[in-house]
């Protein structure tokens, strides 16, 4: 891509995405790559500034990964945090040792020499010294630091805290600046980034539209293009992007599961083929799915057969099509981040996704793919700026098996209709209070049990199901969120009235981890 460009080196931190995430909310563009990528690539990358992420291994070890030499041959500022700090300091000459005591958390960090990265940032000022409130997450500390390096900022725990050397513009925090806790964090980055890199800050949303169509346009030519849409966010953001590049030379193809929530696959139609007038061919593959389904009660077994269904379908309608040259995907960045440090040698194993399906290899055609390099904030902004509906763009996540994932057990089709039922009333009850856009994520399990309820004056032996409504900010960690207690009361009794074969229903208050978000 042309466009000026921080690297980022990641060597295993849980917070480098995050740090992607806020030089670009700095209007900059940034790659994140494997600590094993080569100095050629580095060199192709031509970066205006590199950092270098932290990690959990200890620089003390001699397999612990080191800092490629095209790093420091690439004639840049260099920004180390955490782990690459100390990596830094170990191969430049300095001296890093296990800490007398861990610092994990908050931490006041007092400026102790004047430096381009840290001069007029600070949290409070008294007659003795300069204080930033930062996040710690460390048991090494650099002891020496490299020849031309000097001390920038201390803590009493911790006294090589920062440093820097003014003549190469290299720099190395012991606390992380990316992080919320650090609160002149998004200072730090943006002086580094834009002051001391030179970066311009002209990453917005236009340029991004901007550039992805005269792409596409310049790849794709005359060629017709498939895409498979599912109507979730990232294949609903592709879709829009590559019709605005290429109109009717796009051909996209829904397949129907029956597993989708109540009245989607209408919506899908009235939004893309009556609204939008992009191509679309519709494939009702519900008796399918649900004949596949019987009698199928694991769950990696349920997702295995719906993704291999899945592509089975659309490679059948695939098929039917003549002249066509291209397969388009909604993958997006973190997706790619993740497919390539799982297949690199030492990286840490990424937790499998939900998503359905994946490339049908047997297709003979060439991959496009116009949202790799976007992270899902970004792609949510595309999506608005091409006038996709809000109510799409920040609806809350959805299982690519869809609702086979919440009907615990057997999947039949009056389970997934009576789900369907229920989670719409939540749904609507949410949007109702106002709090919908206030959670992270809501749905209805459907569980495998029944229970003894009154109808009138006949018992009543049906199904329970639980509602499941939680808080986070990364999906990695989740609580279960603080709905008032009438206001699930109301919606508990909405279900149970209006849905036929509902018995009760119950509150799942377990937090991330131990549980996870979904139930299955």
């Amino acid at each position: 891509m042309n466009q000026e460009c921080i690297l980022i080196i990641d060597y295993g931190s849980q917070y480098t995405q995050l740090i992607a995430r806020r030089i670009r909310e700095l209007g900059v563009y940034t790659e994140i790559h494997h600590h094993s990528i080569t100095n050629d690539n580095i060199t192709a990358i031509k970066p205006i500034g590199i950092i270098l992420s932290g990690g959990p291994e200890s620089v003390t070890e001699k397999e612990s990964p080191r800092i490629t030499s095209g790093v420091f041959a690439a004639n840049c500022p260099v920004l180390g945090i955490c782990y690459g700090m100390q990596a830094m300091a170990e191969q430049l000459g300095g001296k890093v040792i296990p800490g007398t005591k861990r610092e994990f958390g908050y931490a006041n960090v007092n400026r102790v020499a004047s430096s381009v990265l840290l001069d007029n940032i600070e949290d409070h000022i008294d007659s003795d010294n300069t204080t930033l409130h930062v996040w710690m997450s460390h048991g090494d500390q650099v002891h020496d630091v490299p020849p031309g390096f000097y001390v920038i900022a201390s803590t009493p725990n911790c006294k090589v805290t920062a440093m820097a050397d003014e003549t190469k513009h290299y720099y190395g925090l012991q606390f992380h600046p990316e992080v919320t806790h650090t609160t002149q964090g998004m200072r730090i980055l943006e002086r580094f980034v834009k002051t001391i890199c030179g970066a311009k800050g002209d990453w917005t949303t236009h340029h991004i539209i901007d550039h992805e169509i005269a792409t596409i346009r310049e790849r794709v030519k005359n060629d017709r293009v498939i895409l498979g849409l599912s109507g979730g966010v990232d294949s609903s953001v592709a879709a829009r992007l590559l019709h605005q590049a290429i109109g009717d030379q796009l051909i996209c193809i829904f397949v129907d599961t029956g597993l989708l929530r109540l009245n989607e696959a209408m919506q899908i139609e009235a939004i893309f083929k009556q609204h939008f007038g992009i191509p679309l061919i519709t494939v009702n593959a519900q008796e399918r799915f649900f004949a596949a389904l019987q009698g199928i009660t694991e769950p990696e077994q349920k997702r295995k057969i719906i993704g291999k269904l899945f592509i089975d379908i659309f490679a059948e309608e695939a098929t039917k099509l003549n002249d066509i040259q291209w397969l388009a995907q909604g993958t997006i960045y973190s997706d790619v981040i993740e497919s390539a440090h799982a297949k690199t040698k030492g990286a840490h194993v990424i937790k499998s996704h939900h998503n359905v399906g994946g490339l049908p290899e047997e297709l003979p055609l060439q991959l496009i793919e116009p949202l790799r390099s976007l992270f899902k904030d970004e792609v949510r902004q595309v999506g608005l700026s091409l006038g996709l509906p809000p109510d799409l763009i920040f609806r809350h996540p959805f299982p690519g098996p869809g609702l086979a994932v919440r009907v615990l057990g057997e999947v039949k089709k009056e389970y997934v209709d009576t789900l369907q039922r229920a989670d719409n009333i939540l749904i609507e009850e949410l949007h109702r209070l106002k709090l919908y856009e206030k959670v992270s994520q809501a749905f209805v399990v459907f569980l495998p049990v029944h229970s003894v309820g009154v109808v009138g004056d006949a018992r009543h032996y049906a199904p329970v199901v639980a509602i499941r409504i939680v808080e986070s900010q990364d999906f990695m960690t989740a609580h279960a969120a603080r709905i008032p207690h009438e206001h699930l009361e109301h919606i508990a009794n909405r279900i149970v009235n209006e849905v036929k074969g509902i018995s009760r229903v119950t509150y799942d208050l377990s937090s991330k981890p131990p549980a996870t978000i979904e139930w299955e």
